[in-house]
């Protein structure tokens, strides 16, 4: 049986699936094969039968934190959105979550619950597995300070790794240099509190969204991590960059930490205007402004390799 017989037994199969249909930027090169694998099982025998034929492959959560060039993928992208959004609550307050689930919609289910810790997540477009490999947060809180253990495929084996082992701080985890590692789900301690209280709560913060963030068009949240002591977009509102575009690509003239797309924005677009800021902040001011946003598949600076 060929490989790709093969990849329609373990799932549902896409071949040269738009990734722009699957990113929050709606930028990305097509995929020579996209696949919703519904089953550890199944994802058990797809990573092995990838490495045994030397296939390139990655997992994409909800895309909400990527950059994804406008260079085709040349392997098999892995969604665990469909397969991989269970979640159940234990022992009064304990969130058991599979990767793919929705944080936003994990944020309600605690509030019905009248369980508190994740509003600050209310608002953030991504899953649990995308949320836990950066660390995902808002409102200076972050998946990691509520977060007990992951449950992982590695070399596979399925694993549990507790917090302290993964190396969490601002915008990091270990995943991020473990790439092969594939979260399958995680488990988060929270707090009984009146429903009412965290509704309030989760009510006031998308407020502050809706009138704060460029909601109307696609882009992958903050740009930029702050750097200590100072908030990225003062940085780029002191260069002077609110509101400049290169090509369909604009720094929100709502919000300077994000750049938006305004309808035609390649990935190219995109990375010159992250480099030109980065540039300037570094040659103004000293300030080493590092990126939220996660290149994918990246050959922007030479579209010869495309």
């Amino acid at each position: 049986m060929s490989l790709k017989d093969t990849l329609y037994r373990l799932g549902q199969v896409w071949e040269r699936e738009p990734l722009s249909r699957h990113t929050t930027y709606k930028i990305g090169g097509k995929a020579d094969f996209f696949i919703e694998v519904d089953s550890v099982e199944n994802l058990v025998t797809l990573i092995e039968l990838l490495e045994n034929n030397q296939v390139d492959w990655l997992v994409l959560g909800n895309g909400s934190n990527v950059l994804i060039d406008d260079c085709d993928y040349h392997g098999v992208v892995i969604s665990l959105k469909s397969g991989f959004d269970a979640f159940t609550f234990e022992k009064g307050n304990i969130l058991n979550a599979q990767a793919g689930c929705s944080i936003i919609q994990l944020s309600f289910e605690a509030m019905d619950h009248g369980l508190s810790g994740l509003e600050f997540a209310s608002g953030i477009p991504g899953s649990i597995g995308g949320g836990i490999y950066m660390n995902a947060g808002a409102y200076r809180s972050d998946l990691s300070e509520i977060l007990i253990d992951v449950t992982i495929l590695r070399d596979g084996q399925i694993v549990t790794l507790p917090k302290a082992e993964l190396d969490f701080t601002y915008r990091h985890s270990l995943f991020q240099t473990h790439k092969d590692w594939i979260i399958l789900s995680a488990r988060f301690a929270l707090e009984p509190k009146e429903r009412t209280q965290i509704k309030a709560l989760m009510d006031s913060r998308k407020q502050r969204r809706l009138s704060s963030q460029p909601i109307s068009r696609p882009s992958a949240g903050s740009v930029f991590r702050n750097p200590e002591g100072m908030n990225a977009w003062q940085v780029v509102d002191n260069l002077g960059y609110r509101g400049k575009a290169i090509g369909g690509a604009r720094v929100s003239e709502v919000h300077s930490n994000f750049i938006v797309n305004e309808g035609s924005a390649t990935a190219h677009d995109v990375d010159l205007l992250i480099r030109m800021i980065q540039k300037d902040a570094w040659e103004k001011f000293g300030v080493r402004l590092i990126t939220e946003v996660e290149r994918i598949n990246w050959h922007a600076e030479d579209d010869s390799l495309c």
